[in-house]
């Protein structure tokens, strides 16, 4: 991996933040954390911008209607759009990180022609539809069943922790099509209109106030055939390249964003007095110490899926496993740095105190991901 910028590589960080400097202001105010219909419209406006800008699905194949820019523009545009305090993907993260990708990686020409756009011009949402009562880290447990009905899926079952399914036209949707086929095998990969007739969302308000995940319900829902992304019954391997995804690269953002808030808690540490504890300035050290080592990660994670086809491997599971463990911990020293008395009053730390928590499950738990590294990358035998 070669990181020395080009000169090109620096005129578009050049160009990049003199857009932002230009386009930052024009925004309206954000809408309130809680205002989810708010929030869908001010994530696809800020996504509209950037593709009439040119900057959107910068690191897309361009058969998928992206730019096909590579690797170090995408993590310049991160960094920069970070810096400059832009709008990241909000609602808009399924779609741009998750489903997105990949259709773009196993869907057919049609497929990409209808879905990826809209994604990328900030005009459809979509969410993720993997998770049941009964089926969460054990993922191949699960028991939503697909019946084929001439053209079209017959969808019975329900679907927790679905993210944004209250605000979505679209859901990336596992199913089960093989019931007497192994565990791994016998599942599908749809993707469902949400306004077809039998699907049900009730929100699920989380221990942050937010009620940024719904339970699905699906009665006898039909999802055209020609929405199948892969073969019928190849649904785990289809679901191995979203978890890919949003495992390898899709915290990329988030990465830039936990360094800008560590330098916002230095400066606040010497703002009030706490800088002087030697104990916690060596946390801090640490801390910004880890998410270099992440950013480097991150930047080889990237570098690694583009030269296989853009789809990350196994290496995400250990980013995950480390960017999980120090998020929480850049949230208890927010804790320590800021006081109990601060955090009171800064409903915003509050809020990413208690959905840091949450890294150590969602997108696979820590020991699913221990799992993974395990057998997959230090070759230890599978365990029973």
């Amino acid at each position: 991996m070669d990181l020395a910028e080009t000169e090109e590589e620096r005129e578009f960080r050049a160009g990049l933040r003199a857009w932002l400097a230009r386009t930052l202001p024009e925004l309206p105010p954000r809408p309130s954390p809680d205002d989810w219909p708010g929030r869908r419209a001010y994530d696809l406006g800020w996504q509209r911008r950037l593709y009439d800008a040119g900057y959107a699905g910068l690191h897309w194949p361009a058969a998928a209607g992206g730019r096909g820019a590579g690797p170090a523009r995408h993590l310049a545009f991160l960094e920069e759009a970070e810096r400059a305090g832009a709008p990241y993907v909000g609602a808009n993260f399924v779609g741009l990180l998750h489903a997105g990708p990949t259709i773009a990686a196993e869907g057919t020409p049609a497929q990409r022609a209808r879905w990826l756009p809209p994604v990328l011009r900030g005009e459809e949402v979509w969410c993720q539809g993997f998770s049941e009562p009964g089926a969460g880290s054990d993922l191949a447990s699960l028991r939503t069943r697909a019946v084929r009905d001439g053209d079209a899926y017959v969808v019975t079952g329900s679907k927790v922790w679905t993210s944004h399914a209250e605000i979505a036209d679209w859901c990336e949707l596992l199913v089960r099509t093989g019931p007497d086929a192994p565990r791994h095998r016998g599942l599908t990969w749809l993707a469902m209109p949400m306004d077809a007739p039998g699907v049900t969302v009730r929100p699920l308000r989380t221990l942050a106030g937010a009620a940024e995940f719904a339970e699905v319900f699906l009665d006898g829902v039909r999802v055209p055939v020609a929405y199948r992304v892969g073969a019928e019954d190849d649904g785990w391997r289809v679901t191995m390249t979203t978890l890919s995804f949003e495992r390898g690269t899709a915290f990329a953002g988030e990465v830039v964003a936990c360094r800008r808030t560590l330098g916002a808690l230095a400066r606040a540490a010497r703002a009030n007095g706490r800088w002087d504890d030697t104990v916690l300035r060596r946390r801090l050290g640490r801390l910004a110490a880890e998410f270099a080592a992440l950013w480097r990660l991150t930047q080889w994670n990237v570098s690694a899926a583009e030269r296989t086809g853009g789809v990350p491997g196994a290496g995400g599971s250990v980013f995950k496993l480390a960017y999980s463990q120090a998020r929480q911990e850049l949230y208890d020293a927010a804790a320590e740095v800021l006081g109990a008395d601060a955090l009171a009053l800064e409903e915003e730390w509050v809020r990413e105190r208690l959905s840091s928590l949450s890294y150590t499950i969602a997108a696979g738990t820590s020991q699913i991901q221990h799992t993974i590294v395990a057998e997959r990358i230090l070759g230890l035998p599978k365990g029973r």
